[in-house]
C-alpha cells in the first residue's frame, strides 16, 4: 500500500498533508481463489456421488479429517492405548485399501504425496436419506406436529370412547411395552455405536438412526400418558409388567438386549438390528399386528403412531443401512470376506429373531377382532426379509424355513 502525497481540508480552508490510502494487492488477502468469491457455496475436496454437490455433502462428507485420506500430518488427537482418531478393526468389515500402509509422515515430508489414500473404499458411502443436522430436527419435528395434531383431534371426538375392551388392554400392555425396545435399541445400540464407525458419513447416520428411535420412544410414552388420561381404567404401568414378565414378550426383549451386548463391532450390532431384527419381529408386531388389528377394534388413533414408527424404518433407517453394507458385499478387495462375516451374522441372529417372532404369537388373539392369522403374518415378515437380504447381496439363510 503507498500513500498519495496530499489532500485539503475542506471544513477549515486550510491545506493539510494527510495520507490517502492506495491498493496495490500487495496486502494479505488481497489474492483471489476460486472458491473465495461471494458466489462460491460449495467444497471441492471430495468428489460428490453426483454430477452436483449437495448441502449435505458439503456438511457431512470428509468433515471428520481421517490420515487414511486426506489429513496429512496424521490424527490430532488419540486415546490412551495409543490408537488415533477412529481405529478400522473396531468393525471386522474391511473396505477396499485398508490393508494399505499409512502414507509416511515426518519433519518435512509434507505428508508426501499419495495417490491411493488407504482405507478409501469407507468413504464412498453417502446416506441416501441425506439427514444432517437441520433436516434431522425438520423431520422429526414434523412428525411429532403430526402425531399431536392426531391425537388432539381424537381427543376432541371423544374417539377413544370407541375402543373394544380387550383393545384397551391390548395396548395398555402391548403397544406401551414396544416402548422399551424403542428405547434400548435407541440408546444402548445405535447411540452408543454412534462414535465408531470410520467415517463422518456413517457417524451422522448412525446418529440419525438414534434420534429416530428415541422420539418413537417418546412418542409411545406421551401417548401412554394420554390414553390414562383420556381412557376410564387405563392402566398407564400395565406395560412394565408386560415387558418383565409376560412369556410372549420375553423373546423379544432377551434379543433386544443381547444386542446391546454385541463387544467391539459396530457393523454386527447395527445389521443385526436393522437388517434382522426389524423385519423379523419390528415389522411383524408394528405392521402386521397393530396396525392390521386396530381399526376393526374401533381404533383409528393408534395406528398413525405406529405407522410414523414404521416410516422410520421403512423409508430411512433400512435405506441407509442397505447403502452402508450392500457395497461390502460387492467390495473390490473383500467382497468374500464381508459376505462370509455377514452371513455368520445371519446364522447367530435369524434363529433369535424367529424365536422371538414365535414367543409373540399369542399376541394374536388377544384382541376381539382378529388379524390376520400369525402364520400369515410371519410368512410376510419373511419374504420381506428374503428380500432385504437379496438387496444386500447375500444368500438368504436355511434358518429362514424354521
Amino acid at each position: 500500500m503507498t500513500q498519495s502525497p496530499t489532500t485539503q481540508d475542506t471544513s477549515s480552508g486550510s491545506q493539510r498533508s494527510v495520507p490517502k490510502p492506495v491498493f496495490t494487492d500487495a496486502e494479505a488477502g488481497a489474492r483471489e481463489f476460486p472458491d473465495s468469491s461471494s458466489n462460491a457455496r460449495h467444497y471441492n475436496y471430495y468428489k460428490p456421488a453426483k454430477r452436483k454437490q449437495t448441502l449435505y455433502e458439503d456438511t457431512t462428507v470428509e468433515v471428520q479429517p481421517d490420515p487414511r485420506h486426506y489429513l496429512a500430518q496424521g490424527w490430532i488427537y488419540g486415546f490412551a492405548n495409543g490408537e488415533g482418531g477412529y481405529p478400522l478393526h473396531w468393525t471386522k468389515l474391511k473396505a477396499w485399501g485398508v490393508d494399505e500402509p499409512e502414507p509416511q509422515r515426518g519433519i518435512g515430508t509434507g505428508g508426501l504425496p499419495v495417490e491411493n489414500w488407504p482405507a478409501h473404499g469407507w468413504h464412498e458411502f453417502r446416506d441416501p436419506n441425506e439427514e444432517w443436522e437441520q433436516s434431522l430436527y425438520r423431520y422429526n419435528a414434523n412428525v411429532v406436529r403430526q402425531l399431536t395434531q392426531n391425537i388432539e383431534n381424537a381427543r376432541n371426538a371423544k374417539a377413544f370412547e370407541l375402543w373394544n375392551p380387550n383393545w384397551i388392554r391390548f395396548v395398555e400392555r402391548n403397544v406401551g411395552a414396544w416402548m422399551h425396545i424403542e428405547h434400548i435399541l435407541g440408546l444402548y445400540v445405535f447411540a452408543s455405536n454412534e462414535r465408531s464407525a470410520p467415517t463422518n458419513m456413517h457417524n451422522t447416520a448412525l446418529a440419525a438412526n438414534s434420534t429416530r428411535k428415541i422420539r418413537f420412544a417418546q412418542d409411545l410414552a406421551l401417548y401412554n400418558l394420554t390414553l390414562s388420561e383420556e381412557i376410564d381404567g387405563f392402566d398407564g404401568t400395565a406395560h412394565l409388567d408386560a415387558w418383565d414378565n409376560a412369556p410372549e414378550w420375553q423373546g423379544a426383549r432377551r434379543m433386544t438386549e443381547a444386542l446391546t451386548a454385541v463387544q467391539d463391532d459396530w457393523g454386527e450390532a447395527i445389521f443385526a438390528a436393522n437388517c434382522v431384527f426389524e423385519p423379523l419381529v419390528g415389522e411383524l408386531f408394528r405392521s402386521n399386528l397393530v396396525m392390521q388389528s386396530a381399526a376393526t377394534n374401533g381404533d383409528y388413533v393408534t395406528p398413525t403412531v405406529m405407522g410414523a414408527g414404521e416410516f422410520d424404518y421403512a423409508q430411512r433407517d433400512l435405506r441407509w443401512s442397505i447403502a452402508c453394507f450392500a457395497p461390502l458385499t460387492q467390495d473390490r478387495e473383500f467382497a468374500d470376506h464381508n459376505r462370509e462375516l455377514m452371513g455368520g451374522w445371519l446364522r447367530t441372529y435369524v434363529p433369535q429373531a424367529l424365536e422371538a417372532a414365535r414367543t409373540m404369537q399369542p399376541m394374536w388373539s388377544q384382541s376381539d377382532s382378529k388379524p390376520p392369522t400369525f402364520e400369515d403374518s410371519l410368512d410376510r415378515a419373511k419374504n420381506r426379509f428374503a428380500g432385504i437380504c437379496s438387496d444386500l447381496g447375500l444368500d438368504v439363510p436355511e434358518e429362514l424355513k424354521q
